[in-house]
């Protein structure tokens, strides 16, 4: 007997050709997506390099002087370096100092020195220094290389810059170069052990070791190096102050010579460099005026308070208000300023974030940027940032150490919608 099909059997699709069918289109599928994804990636590189190797120039300084830049190495033989591996060691900065200048020189600063440029990107890798930041040498500012002093005024007011954790006091060109040229000796420092790079006067690089690095630990072992470090660092700025009286009194070079007017000397810091600030001013009477940027207070100003005037400029941290440790932070803010006798002043920057007080705001790419901001880490322009940044620290300093009236510390909030303001 024939045996005969099952009905409809001879018409039905065979299962085995189904399923090669799908494999070979998921195949062309992920090929297709993996072409997609790596010409994507080519032309984001493309577009990262191209920035890169554009050129940039930061903003110009609103003063009247002209500025020159010089820098010095000092070690202080009286203090041991605490954070360095040799036992003995003694500590040491590389000061950067800003001034009101004579006629500009020739030779215009490089932004940051080729020694520093390649210890820089020795440590941050490829991706960051060749993709992810503008190319350095490409990057203008507006100082001169050693130029006389300005004959302009007999003396001039000092102010202490210090950059915030690892940064690189070079991070606040902008601010620094803006108040220089409103008749101020802006001097900063990096120091070894401390900063993220640093380079000794014989080119040996030191770098910072994780151990010394807060931002990666939990925030009780954060904030028990924190405590560790902040004495030491506000010892680095009484160092300094002791050699600016010193190069006052003789300097070798005689540019500085009676040119510094160490009476009338201001504390600037950004993020931790802000907290040196406040505690700089609490431990030392030569300290006249201060300026938090953006920084959380410690040590034991805190509980103190302070006697100087001081202005606290915070960016946007209205997403953080139910963060216990932000509130931790403003609350300390807030009650050493409802301490302060007089001279004081609070500000927000609405829309600013933690770096749109230094020079990374512009330096990073503008494709980093987009994306943070993308994350919620602030919506304000760059350089607008930096403007209101610098017109209220050159303001401040004016009122409390040049003698302007108070009344002008009202006009940038009237300029700057973006500003919030404490009341007085």
């Amino acid at each position: 007997m024939t045996s005969m099909p099952l009905s409809g059997a001879s018409n039905s699709p065979n299962p085995g050709r189904k399923v090669r069918a799908f494999a070979r289109r998921l195949v062309k599928s992920l090929a297709a997506l993996a072409v997609f994804g790596a010409v994507g990636l080519t032309i984001l590189f493309a577009l990262l390099w191209w920035e890169h190797e554009t050129r940039i120039t930061l903003p110009e300084p609103t003063g009247h002087f002209a500025v020159g830049r010089t820098t010095y190495a000092w070690v202080n033989n009286a203090e041991t370096d605490e954070l360095a591996p040799p036992p003995g060691a003694k500590r040491e900065v590389a000061a950067w100092i800003w001034y009101p200048a004579a006629a500009p020189s020739a030779a215009p600063v490089e932004y940051l020195p080729a020694s520093w440029r390649l210890a820089l990107a020795q440590h941050t890798g490829a991706l960051m220094s060749e993709f992810l930041t503008r190319d350095l040498p490409l990057v203008q500012a507006h100082s001169t290389s050693d130029p006389d002093v300005s004959l302009g005024q007999r003396s001039y007011p000092v102010v202490i810059m210090r950059a915030g954790g690892a940064a690189l006091t070079t991070d606040f060109t902008t601010l620094a170069e803006d108040l220089a040229s409103h008749g101020y000796v802006v001097v900063g420092f990096d120091a070894p052990y401390r900063t993220f790079v640093f380079v000794r006067s014989d080119n040996r690089v030191v770098a910072r070791p994780p151990t010394n690095d807060p931002e990666d630990m939990e925030p009780e072992q954060a904030n028990r190096l924190i405590n560790r470090l902040l004495p030491m660092w506000t010892s680095d700025t009484k160092f300094v102050v002791d050699q600016l009286e010193q190069l006052n009194a003789a300097d070798p070079s005689s540019k500085f010579t009676c040119r510094l007017d160490m009476q009338r000397l201001g504390m600037l810091g950004h993020s931790f460099g802000g907290a040196q600030a406040l505690q700089f001013c609490h431990d030392d009477p030569r300290c006249k005026a201060g300026i938090d940027l953006d920084g959380a207070p410690y040590g034991s100003v805190v509980q103190d308070g302070l006697k100087q005037p001081f202005m606290f400029i915070l960016s946007d941290h209205s997403n953080e208000a139910s963060d216990p440790a932000s509130r931790q932070i403003h609350a300390d803010i807030q009650s050493i300023y409802d301490r302060l006798p007089s001279g004081r002043l609070f500000v927000t920057i609405r829309g600013a974030n933690h770096f749109s007080f230094s020079d990374e705001i512009l330096l990073k790419s503008h494709y980093v940027i987009r994306l943070m901001r993308m994350l919620g880490f602030g919506s304000l322009d760059g350089r607008r940032g930096l403007t209101i940044t610098a017109e209220y620290v050159h303001t401040f300093f004016d009122v409390y150490l040049n003698e302007a009236p108070a009344a002008s510390l009202d006009k940038p909030a009237e300029l700057y919608p973006e500003v919030q303001v404490v009341p007085r």
